[in-house]
């Protein structure tokens, strides 16, 4: 394809992102939820190559119809709605065979998310097994013997923390540890403390990777 040709689609995608208020490929890749890419197979009318639910997706941002981008972006190499097999001279028709294979493929989209939604759940409730067993006798027998001491309690915690660390989430320090007041960690529930100065943890915190889940809750160390 010259260059020419990939500046003409260029431009023909760029007056359609601005009549929309959408300025750069960057934010048209994300508002419609596809690849970068995707948006390049756009840029350089490489329709046929693209899948109907990316140029569904597409189509919607830019407020026109998926035929629409097909005449736009396919006429300049001679592609139409043929070259999808969906017969030509017809465009309504051809629209409506598009938003059902969408439809089509949201729903298979959906019935896997379930399908792994279930098996996510299942493998949760494996390791949680031990605690949803004995955790309620556990607690009963605490509630009618007050002076049972809480150590005995511990060992059945042990699984939430066996699926803490199958998720990947880590605890923020320890409570009771004393450590350098860091703000992005550390949420100050009581005194005063400036960054590098040593405080107390009342609450642990908790992150998964480089996600920050919660802050740690401290206090400041008296200094008297």
């Amino acid at each position: 394809m010259s260059q020419s040709s990939q500046q003409n689609y260029t431009q023909l995608l760029q007056d359609l992102m601005q009549q929309v208020g959408i300025s750069s490929f960057k934010a048209l890749s994300r508002e419609a939820g596809v690849s970068e890419r995707q948006v390049k197979h756009l840029r350089l009318g490489e329709v046929s190559q693209m899948r109907v639910e990316t140029l569904f997706k597409i189509s919607q941002v830019l407020q026109v119809s998926v035929s629409e981008l097909l005449t736009i972006f396919g006429k300049m190499k001679g592609l139409g709605t043929g070259d999808w097999g969906l017969g030509t001279g017809n465009a309504p028709k051809v629209e409506e065979v598009l938003k059902q294979e969408y439809q089509v493929l949201l729903a298979q989209m959906e019935q896997q998310r379930e399908t792994l939604l279930l098996e996510f759940q299942h493998s949760s409730l494996q390791i949680l097994e031990s605690f949803l067993v004995y955790w309620p006798t556990a607690a009963n027998k605490a509630k009618e013997n007050p002076q049972m001491a809480a150590v005995q309690l511990l060992p059945l915690v042990r699984p939430v923390e066996k699926l803490l660390a199958a998720w990947g989430v880590e605890a923020i320090a320890s409570v009771g540890a004393e450590l350098p007041y860091d703000q992005k960690l550390h949420q100050l529930i009581e005194g005063t403390a400036q960054p590098g100065e040593m405080v107390k943890v009342r609450n642990i915190g908790y992150r998964q990777g480089e996600k920050l889940l919660h802050r740690a809750k401290v206090s400041a160390i008296s200094k008297a």
